[in-house]
């Protein structure tokens, strides 16, 4: 009994093991860039949505595997200016930048508002900053960015 567990186990390890190499066979190296330009919805559900499949894309193709940008601009800077308050948006950002992905925001959406995005947004830098989201969007695709939006 004891020897069909550990042949169970091992068996299960190997699938797992064949499943990944399966996955990386199929799907190679991928750059994406996904695109939010809306609204988070009651408790950030739309925005945690899109956080979801940007990590189950992630599990699917690996993170070595994957070039990922996120691009923000619109009603969509409220994903990073909801975050300041909350965690779960913050832990759900905090892993995806773990994993190297990258949030660009829109400058025109930042002065447009009039947002700070020292103090107003979640984490969000100089460099992180770009002139125009749908200009980048744009550009991104010239530079073989698959384009995704949530």
């Amino acid at each position: 009994m004891k020897l069909i567990r550990i042949l169970a186990v091992a068996m299960a390890i190997l699938g797992f093991g064949l499943h990944q190499a399966d996955a990386e066979a199929r799907y190679g190296k991928q750059k994406v860039v996904y695109h939010i330009n809306y609204d988070g919805g009651d408790a950030d559900k739309k925005y945690r949505g899109a956080m979801r499949n940007i990590q189950n894309h992630i599990n699917a193709v690996g993170a070595e595997n994957m070039e990922i940008k996120v691009v923000l601009h619109g009603n969509g800077v409220g994903l990073l200016k909801n975050a300041m308050q909350n965690q779960k948006l913050q832990s759900d950002i905090t892993s995806l930048k773990a994993q190297h992905v990258t949030f660009n925001v829109c400058n025109n959406t930042l002065t447009g508002r009039k947002i700070n995005h020292e103090k107003d947004l979640f984490e969000v830098f100089q460099d992180n900053i770009v002139p125009s989201g749908v200009a980048e969007l744009s550009y991104l695709q010239q530079q073989g960015y698959t384009y995704i939006k949530p």
